[in-house]
């Protein structure tokens, strides 16, 4: 949908976030937070007075979205045109990285085992002891 196609009304029924989403993603770049709100206050045609007054709500709603991602250089974009990087550590090995792209869940084959795991196991459980509950 071109929002430049759209009337006012049309634009007047939606939400900040919805049209925030199509500016990211007609534009195809990300926006500091001020620049992306007076693009949508131009849109609707909104006074300075009005930007500064509703800017922390939209704010708000951004963070709140699961749509946007708010970049390390405190720009806004779209979640779904950055993938996530997980970090597992582990004492013993170095940490392990995994991409996920599209917010996607990594499938088995992806996903490596250390070998020797069953080992590691054998050797945590050398010192259980099993108690009889007639025993105690």
């Amino acid at each position: 949908m071109k929002l430049s196609k759209l009337s006012k009304e049309d634009l007047e029924n939606m939400s900040y976030d919805d049209i925030a989403y199509e500016i990211l993603k007609e534009k195809g770049k990300n926006f500091k937070i001020i620049d992306l709100f007076n693009q949508i206050g131009k849109l609707l045609d909104f006074s300075e007075d009005k930007i500064e007054r509703e800017i922390e709500d939209f704010f708000e709603m951004l963070t709140l979205d699961k749509r946007f991602i708010m970049l390390e250089n405190g720009s806004w974009d779209l979640r779904e045109k950055h993938s996530e990087k997980i970090i597992i550590e582990d004492e013993e090995e170095d940490d392990i990285e995994i991409n996920i792209e599209d917010n996607d869940e990594p499938d088995d084959d992806t996903i490596f085992y250390d070998e020797d795991e069953s080992d590691d196991a054998d050797e945590d459980l050398k010192d259980l002891v099993i108690i009889d509950e007639e025993e105690e």
